[in-house]
Order: structure tokens, then C-alpha cells, then sequence
């Protein structure tokens, strides 16, 4: 069979696989745990669940405007104003299914053959992928002091010819870190000096702890005009607890959301009307259920650094922000992929490779599901590694003999 040599390059998603493999498991009755979660286990907010309702009820469910429609366009404008301090008009604007579609969307748009694209890494697993899907070429830059806070000089130094755009994810999937203002006003400037495009994927920027708040990048930009190279994606998924509406957003100059929306016009169309109102009522309505799944996701980032500093040897730099760990193993297993199976074959809990973010000997760990889940996750991911445990563990009444190490 002939294929393309960009659908030849493209891997599978191995978070989505493995959610997969987790669904199967569960569905055959499995005692499985899944830590390797990006969602959030929060219902929707009620004025989302409201507005669409009255929306069904109507009975006019029709097409979307290819970029959303006048009233979420509204809800953004409002949703920038509020949390980026800058006033954009509807043609900054496109919405579309899901952040990821409006990331995707923003790359096809700005990308030729042969560009680079440069993230730091641990990165979120789709970008090298979406990239690689525009004929381009994915670079992703190691902090050289060994954290997961990039430097300027990491970027720099990695910067060619061939350089087109530059992606911020913080807070980081997978992290959790959150970078400072410093680096966030010195990268906002260097784009602009160097004419490059900045992508701030910006999801995950309500969920934040110990009071650490995120950088506004609008804050450093000295050019507002049509040439303006700043991207900032969101949406509704995680903040909102609302991962499957899929609404997100962009929000750029006029000029590139004009191409954005052509393209997701031959592409999808408009997002969902129904989504949108739902979207709609979420952004326009009560927000304490933003800070409600906070506070829940700080208690719960608590509780699994303190399980996780009971073993020996692991290294961890605890999250500032999103709802994951990401946690060297190396000590215990130096192939994360290798580790992440064992744990789901020998003890049924489901981790994230951290090659998958670009990092070998890490796991991707999640503390969006319940307190009870965070404690006997760990507790059995120690039990299947270190050594020094018991050599036998129950679940539920099923006995375990640990016979692999």
C-alpha cells in the first residue's frame, strides 16, 4: 500500500493508546488505576450544563460561523480581557474544536517544509507530531542545568536560519513547572526583535499553586499591529473541567486568524454550536468552580509528593501548576516504556512514559483523580519496584508474589 511520507513519519499517540488499554482493562472488571489521567474528574460547570440544554431544547442546532460564532467570540473577548488585561476585537479571534485543533490550525498557517519549530523539553507529546504533520522540523531543547525551567540561552543557541516559531507551554505539560516572569518577558522580546512566531499554549494557566501565578505575555509586547507574531491558545478543557466539549481558541493578528479560519473551514468547519454555548455559559457564568478543582488539585499534589518522597532514589522537582508529576525513575528503571508496561501488566496501574515528553527515565504521573487512587497508585508502583517491600501485596483479594526483581 502507498502512503505519504508525512503519514509514514507520524507516530501513534501513546497517552491515547494507553487510555485505550486502561478502558479495556476496566471494562473486563480489572482493578486498574489510572495515574497517568488529563482530565480533570470535576463535572462541568452548571451554567455550561444549562446553556447548552436550552440550546437542544430550541431544536436549532445548525451550522457555526467557520471561526465560531459572534457570541463565543464575545466570551473570549471577555475571557482575554479578564485574565490577560488586553482588549481584542472578533477578528483576533477563532474558535475552534478544542485547543488542540486551534494549535494544530495556528502551525498549518505559519509552517513551510523544512521549518523548525523549537519547544523546550519535557513537552507535551502531540507537538512533535503536529509539527512533523506541516512538513516541518521539531527541535526540542534540554535545559542544560538539569531542571525543567528553560533559559534563554537554551533556546538561542538552538535557533537557525530555519527557525520559524517557538512554543511556551507554561504551566508545563508534563512538569507542572511554571516559568518565570523573566524568562517569559525575555522570550516575548527576543521573538519580536527576531520576527519569529510565539506559540503560548497557555491551557493549563488557572492551575496554579502555592501562589504562583502565571506570566503575562501581553505585558512585554511592544507591537500591537497586524504584524504581530504572538499566539496565545486556551480553551475550556482543563480550567473548566470541560475536556470533552472540545472548545478551544486562538487569539493572534487579524491577518493570520484570516488564514487560520480558511484552513479550518476546508478542515472541520465551524466548532459545534451546541459546544460553544456550552463553552459560552462556562466562561460567562459562575467561576468558583475554577477555583473549587484548584484547591482540590493542590490538596491532591500534597498528598502524592508525600508518597513519592518515601522512596529512595527517585528525584523530583514538585509542580507549581497543571495536575502532574514528572518523576525520574532512572534509579529503579531506566526505560521509561519498559516501566510503564510492568506497572500495568504486575500491579495494574497506568503511568506515562516520559520518552513520550521527551525525556527517558520519567513518569508522567496524574493527581487529577481522587485521593484514594493517588495513595494506592503509589503505593503499588513501590511495591513493584523497590526491593525493599514486602515481597507479597493484595489487591482487593487478589494475592500478588512479586517475582521480577
Amino acid at each position: 500500500m502507498s502512503t505519504s511520507i508525512i503519514g509514514r513519519s507520524i507516530g501513534e499517540s501513546v497517552t491515547l493508546k494507553l487510555n485505550q488499554t486502561f478502558a479495556v482493562l476496566k471494562s473486563k472488571g480489572e482493578p486498574v488505576i489510572h495515574l497517568g489521567g488529563g482530565e480533570p474528574k470535576s463535572k462541568a460547570p452548571i451554567d455550561a450544563i444549562t446553556a447548552i440544554a436550552s440550546h437542544l431544547n430550541s431544536g436549532e442546532v445548525r451550522y457555526a460561523p467557520v471561526d465560531g460564532s459572534i457570541d463565543m467570540k464575545k466570551a473570549i473577548i471577555r475571557y482575554t480581557r479578564e485574565h490577560y488585561n488586553r482588549q481584542v476585537e472578533p477578528e483576533n479571534i477563532i474558535a475552534s474544536s478544542g485547543a488542540k485543533q486551534a494549535l494544530m490550525v495556528a502551525l498549518q498557517a505559519i509552517l513551510d517544509p523544512q521549518d523548525e519549530v523549537i519547544f523546550p523539553s519535557p513537552y507535551w507529546v502531540s507537538y512533535t507530531e503536529m509539527v512533523k504533520l506541516c512538513g516541518a522540523v521539531p527541535v526540542p531543547v534540554v535545559p542544560e542545568d538539569g531542571t525543567f525551567t528553560p533559559r534563554m540561552s537554551d533556546i538561542t543557541q538552538n535557533v537557525t536560519s530555519y527557525t520559524k516559531a517557538i512554543i511556551i507551554n507554561s504551566p508545563n505539560n508534563p512538569s507542572g513547572a511554571v516559568y518565570p516572569a523573566s524568562f517569559i518577558k525575555e522570550i516575548v522580546e527576543y521573538c519580536e526583535q527576531k520576527g519569529l512566531y510565539l506559540i503560548m499554549d497557555d491551557i493549563y494557566h488557572l492551575l496554579t499553586f502555592n501562589g504562583v501565578k502565571t506570566t503575562n505575555p501581553f505585558d512585554y509586547v511592544k507591537d500591537f499591529s497586524d504584524n504581530n507574531k504572538l499566539i496565545i491558545i486556551n480553551g475550556v478543557s482543563k480550567a473548566y473541567a470541560m475536556t470533552g466539549f472540545r472548545i478551544g481558541w486562538a487569539v493572534a493578528n487579524k491577518k493570520l486568524i484570516y488564514i487560520m479560519a480558511n484552513i479550518q473551514g476546508h478542515q472541520t468547519s465551524g466548532p459545534s454550536i451546541l459546544l460553544q454555548k456550552a463553552a459560552i455559559g462556562a466562561i460567562n457564568g459562575v467561576q468558583s468552580s475554577i477555583e473549587s478543582l484548584r484547591t482540590t488539585l493542590e490538596n491532591n499534589r500534597r498528598v502524592m509528593v508525600q508518597q513519592l518522597k518515601a522512596f529512595d532514589g527517585l528525584h523530583l522537582l514538585e509542580p507549581d501548576g497543571t495536575f502532574y508529576c514528572f518523576v525520574d525513575f532512572s534509579a529503579y528503571e531506566k526505560d521509561s516504556t519498559k516501566l510503564s508496561n510492568l506497572l500495568l501488566e504486575k500491579v495494574r496501574v497506568l503511568a506515562m512514559p516520559g520518552i513520550e515528553f521527551g525525556l527517558e527515565g520519567y513518569l508522567r504521573l496524574s493527581y487529577c483523580g481522587s485521593i484514594k487512587d493517588i495513595t494506592e497508585g503509589i503505593e503499588r508502583i513501590k511495591w513493584a519496584i523497590d526491593p525493599n517491600s514486602p515481597n507479597e501485596l493484595y489487591i482487593g483479594e487478589r494475592k500478588l508474589v512479586r517475582d521480577w526483581l
